[in-house]
């Protein structure tokens, strides 16, 4: 079977999405300690970036919880 194939029939619980998150928040942290012109940007450019990135997830999950 293709590695492609095996990736496309591969469904998380919701222990395995936690777990990333928690991981990749401490990943964020980690960069941030090791750059830190990072922590230095003004407040509304991290609000843009939580805005830009979090439309997708938001919106596939409004659309699969409200599914006509």
């Amino acid at each position: 079977m293709n590695i492609i194939q095996k990736l496309s029939t591969f469904r998380a619980d919701w222990l395995d999405v936690t777990s990333l998150k928690v991981a990749m928040f401490f990943a964020t942290l980690c960069v941030a300690k090791i750059w830190a012109p990072l922590l230095s940007l003004d407040w509304y450019w991290y609000l843009a970036g939580w805005i830009i990135f979090g439309i997708r997830p938001i919106m596939t999950s409004y659309r699969w919880l409200f599914k006509s």
